[in-house]
């Protein structure tokens, strides 16, 4: 309990010392009571989970304070994008008579339970709240990849290789859980962000999760001392506190569970944060909040997350410009960059992780992914259709230390599960998104540009997190992250096809783009 105390003094320290130098920009986004509110939450939320001897105690008091912080917040999605990471993803069974297990619960059901799904119930119950302008077709795909997520069984990888048999309590199972970690996710953000405010609170509350992660990594990547460990000792059984290196570095994962989830959600924080900044008059607090959620990237040593972060910022100002030389020149500009920290011995230690800059370093990892994706390959060409669900005992040769077969490829992990059907389901989802916002931002990037920079902030994240699953499993921050950004990209086109129905229904004639509104009173 001792060590605890130390990790929570420090979290702590961090923490308001971003909360209060985030609380200027955060006004021009969010209001000060829900800024004050989510603040206060955050804080408990730590210090309970950090004094807490179990899981359960830590449900048993965090559970009344998310349902009474949610019932007060104006925008329930914002609070629940700061605190989806406030700690570790840390899984603990729920034990019921009868069964075995129920099922598992995490910080990422839990915020499910206390706010997501009563959001998207009362919206539901709202008049019209679920008949969002142009987003059938993405609705539909989501439950088509759901419904195949239900109807196909994929046994556990027990350690003795015992093939599990199922059953109609393991469908119900599946069904329930696909409701409460994937379409409550989906349904409320899409139909919660109902306008340009609620869009930007959500995106900015997100940045400043963030940003508490990106200064947590680079203290525990420069103190070599990962803050969050001592939870998963005490919460979870046969834990180990277990550090990875990298070229000698720790590989930093604050609260995310895992170093590559943690490059993960700053690399996505990073394209929030292209769009946000536009609407911060300081240049030095612009240029802080950039180099920090940086350096929280370089702190997680993850490579996919890297060139990530890169191709966001590349397509957020390729598709918000509409102009090849603007492209161009941020393509020089990331060029320029990385040579000037090439030169510098912090770059030789980003430059030995690179495989294609001739970098050595971990080149184990490169080759088993390069043979995944062959045995993948092999197997899908066997049963395309609809996947084979025992892909994972006929990959024993890719079985590492671990006991696992790591598929550090979303796309494998999905093609082999569910076949070539579910892939085109899950690609659809996110591609429809995607191409929509799209639409959407040529539309209104003429007369509404701050609209339109906006939309290309989104799908520039959803381009870099396709990207950035060739490299990782769907788990963890990516899989919560794909979620709330094609439901983000959803309410962004519904919230502007909505308007221009309601303008056409008033006027007869359909305006050829929307007049940017009034910003938030500072």
């Amino acid at each position: 309990m001792a060590h605890s105390i130390k990790d929570l003094i420090v979290v702590l320290v961090l923490g308001l010392a971003i909360f209060h130098f985030a609380r200027p920009i955060a006004r021009h986004f969010t209001s000060d009571e829900d800024f004050a509110r989510r603040r206060g939450m955050w804080l408990a939320l730590t210090v309970v989970a950090f004094l807490s001897p179990t899981f359960w105690w830590f449900v048993v008091i965090a559970a009344p304070l998310l349902v009474w912080a949610r019932r007060r917040d104006s925008n329930p999605i914002a609070l629940y994008l700061l605190l989806l990471h406030v700690i570790p993803p840390l899984s603990v069974p729920i034990p019921v008579i009868g069964i075995h297990e129920l099922f598992d619960l995490n910080n990422y059901r839990l915020l499910s339970f206390c706010i997501l799904i009563p959001v998207a119930l009362q919206l539901r119950r709202a008049k019209g709240g679920t008949r969002v302008a142009g987003l059938r077709g993405m609705d539909a795909l989501l439950l088509a990849f759901g419904l195949l997520q239900v109807a196909l069984y994929i046994p556990p990888d027990m350690p003795n290789h015992e093939i599990l048999p199922d059953s109609l309590t393991n469908i119900f199972r599946r069904a329930v859980l696909f409701v409460v970690d994937v379409y409550a996710l989906y349904f409320a953000v899409s139909r919660g962000c109902s306008n340009r405010d609620k869009l930007r609170d959500a995106m900015a509350a997100f940045c400043l999760g963030g940003a508490i992660m990106a200064l947590v990594a680079v203290i525990e990547s420069a103190w070599h001392w990962l803050l969050y460990a001592d939870l998963q000792l005490r919460w979870t059984e046969n834990a180990t506190r277990l550090y990875l290196e990298r070229a000698g570095r720790l590989r930093a994962e604050a609260s995310a569970g895992h170093s590559l989830a943690l490059g993960y959600l700053l690399a996505i924080a990073f394209g929030f944060w292209l769009y946000l900044r536009k609407a911060v008059s300081s240049r030095w607090s612009r240029l802080a909040v950039t180099l920090l959620l940086w350096l929280g990237l370089l702190s997680a040593y993850s490579r996919g997350p890297w060139l990530g972060a890169v191709a966001v910022y590349l397509t957020f100002m390729t598709v918000g410009s509409r102009s090849l030389a603007r492209a161009f020149k941020a393509a020089a500009m990331v060029a320029v960059v990385f040579g000037a920290v090439s030169v510098t011995p912090f770059g030789d230690r980003i430059v030995s992780v690179l495989p294609f800059f001739g970098g050595s370093v971990d080149r184990g990892n490169v080759i088993y992914r390069e043979r995944l994706f062959e045995r993948s390959w092999e197997l899908l060409r066997e049963r395309p259709f609809f996947g084979d669900q025992l892909a994972q005992f006929k990959l024993e040769d890719l079985r590492q230390g671990e006991g696992i077969v790591d598929f550090v490829n979303g796309y494998a992990e999905v093609a082999l599960s569910y076949g070539l059907v579910g892939l085109f389901c899950f690609v659809g989802f996110a591609l429809l998104g995607l191409t929509r916002a799209y639409r959407t931002i040529r539309e209104t990037a003429s007369a509404d540009p701050d609209l339109a920079w906006l939309g290309a902030s989104l799908a520039a994240c959803i381009a870099g997190t396709l990207l950035m699953l060739f490299d990782s499993s769907f788990v963890l921050g990516y899989e919560k992250m794909f979620y709330v950004l094609v439901g983000l990209a959803a309410a962004y086109v519904g919230m502007h096809a909505g308007r221009l129905r309601a303008a056409r229904d008033v006027s007869g004639i359909a305006p050829p783009v929307l007049m940017q509104p009034p910003q938030r009173e500072r």
